[in-house]
């Protein structure tokens, strides 16, 4: 097996994100490194000037926004089935010094691991829950409903398993913002489902893994930082539904039996009805915050 280790990361104008991401990855560990970004239609010419500044670097235009899951699988076909495990990060990530090589240490130990995640750290340094267990429809329900009226509900605690012990283990899903992925795992289940255009991707990856005979391993030992959910902040019209698009696919697809039908469209009904609540709520909150924004700047005019 080939000792290089290939990133591939997703580009959609990422901004100063990106130089930071490449920086920090050369502190990540002393393997060789190939890093592919996968662009889905930057405008902001992040990814050429990094494409010129970093030698380990190459641009790969996907042709289109195809989604998240689909323009791994496209940077990944370019990618040597020698090469043994395959890094997947979004580039608003930064590596910690030796995070790489922590999780490839880590790697060798679960030697039936499909994908290793590291515990992902906020900006403000508080502890992300990025290894979760598979929503089934009890605690997906309970957790969409009741997450942000009351976080500490049965259901919320059983999914985001911020109560477990911090510790290496299994788990049912990592988040896919920082995954080390062995190849042979990743082609057997066939990579990304590529009808996940942006979320539950990675609730779909590491469930399919799971059910494949891998393991999903939580590695805490190991440790990065994620600046995450600035799209969603800015087009909330467009993320909200994606996500609540995703979701439904992933309970659909695991109860597609004929007699089930009737419980596919009361999932439907009742998440596009919970995401127009959202999406309402989250457009007047940014409208709040332009006016308020508007009010400072003003007062600073006249001031």
């Amino acid at each position: 097996m080939s000792s290089e280790l290939a990133v591939v990361t997703v580009t959609y104008s990422p901004g100063e994100y990106l130089d930071q991401f490449l920086t920090s990855l050369r502190e990540a560990t002393t393997r060789p490194l190939r890093v592919i970004m996968a662009d889905n239609g930057s405008v902001d010419g992040a990814p050429e000037a990094a494409e010129l500044a970093f030698d380990e670097a190459e641009l790969l235009r996907t042709g289109a926004n195809i989604g998240y899951g689909a323009a791994v699988n496209r940077a990944v076909a370019e990618i040597d089935p020698d090469v043994e495990f395959v890094v997947v990060a979004n580039p608003d990530v930064r590596w910690h010094p030796g995070s790489l090589d922590g999780l490839l240490d880590a790697a060798a130990r679960w030697p039936r691991a499909g994908a290793l995640g590291p515990l992902i750290r906020e900006p403000d340094g508080s502890r992300y829950p990025s290894a979760r267990s598979v929503p089934d429809l009890t605690s997906g329900a309970g957790h969409a409903v009741l997450g942000k009226l009351w976080p500490g509900n049965p259901w919320t605690q059983r999914y985001r398993q911020e109560n477990e012990t911090v510790a290496e283990r299994p788990v049912g899903w990592l988040s896919g913002s920082c995954l080390l992925l062995r190849r042979s795992a990743f082609d057997s289940i066939g990579g990304f489902d590529s009808r996940y255009f942006m979320y539950m991707e990675d609730v779909d990856l590491g469930d399919r893994l799971g059910r494949a005979g891998w393991h999903n391993v939580y590695v805490p030992g190991v440790e990065v930082t994620h600046s995450k959910g600035h799209a969603a902040g800015r087009h909330p019209e467009v993320m909200l539904p994606a996500h609540h698009t995703s979701a439904y696919r992933f309970q659909a697809d695991r109860h597609a039996r004929t007699w089930q039908a009737p419980l596919r469209l009361a999932l439907r009904v009742g998440l596009g009805f919970r995401s127009k609540i959202v999406v309402a709520s989250a457009l007047r909150a940014r409208a709040v915050d332009g006016r308020e924004s508007d009010e400072r700047t003003e007062a600073g005019h006249v001031g």
